[in-house]
């Protein structure tokens, strides 16, 4: 095994929020990778790669060894059950995993009285320990887009979805009504390259980690 690293990164806003931090710890792609349809990228650093993969997929190119080291949101750490290590919470990509139903529910609804559920959401297995742990039995339907529309043509009662703005929410008459995480990305690891490639691992996540501390400390 060489000690070339490969970085996953998921596209989007976690993408477009950790390509700063990257460059910051000394770490840039020769090609902007917002501006490419490539999905592999040399950097600035030959012994640096970069990968650019869907967000639910970056767990698992890192617990596979496909990627040495990855960023991820935690609601996707969340649902995902592997072998890796979460080093870093980088701060970045922030919202909140919540509860939510139609306005005219929740007017007259105690989330204390829920007893049974049916509930939307592609958490599902994060939306069932949560449930579980309160004692609530649920019926869970797996979406993976539009939750916002489960409540409105009943196929379920309530959501489970990430939470920016508010904006969508509002727009289909929905409202929060339960905290279920706060929500931001992650450094991760595969756990055997944090053995075999210690020292160069050791040293970009330094780079990482003072980059971060940098940014903290002027804002």
């Amino acid at each position: 095994m060489t000690d070339r690293l490969t970085i996953a990164l998921a596209k989007g806003r976690i993408l477009d929020e950790t390509l700063p931090l990257l460059a910051a710890a000394g770490i840039e792609p020769t090609v902007d990778p917002r501006k490419s349809r490539k999905l592999i990228f040399d950097t600035n650093q030959a012994d640096i790669q970069l990968v650019i993969i869907r967000a639910s997929d970056v767990p698992t190119f890192v617990e596979f060894g496909a990627a040495d080291l990855g960023v991820s949101g935690k609601d996707t750490l969340m649902e995902h059950d592997g072998d890796l290590f979460e080093l870093l919470d980088l701060g970045i990509a922030k919202c909140r995993l919540m509860v939510a139903e139609p306005k005219d529910l929740a007017m007259n609804d105690d989330p204390d009285s829920w007893s049974r559920l049916r509930i939307a959401t592609k958490y599902v297995s994060t939306a069932r320990r949560f449930f579980a742990a309160k004692g609530i039995q649920t019926e869970i339907i797996k979406l993976y887009g539009s939750m916002e529309l489960a409540p409105l043509v009943g196929l379920a009662d309530r959501i489970v979805d990430l939470v920016d703005t508010g904006n969508t929410l509002r727009a289909n008459n929905l409202v929060e009504v339960e905290h279920v995480a706060d929500i931001s990305s992650w450094l991760i690891a595969n756990s055997a390259a944090m053995k075999l490639k210690h020292e160069r691992m050791q040293a970009t996540i330094s780079a990482i980690r003072d980059a971060l501390e940098a940014q903290d400390a002027v804002a």
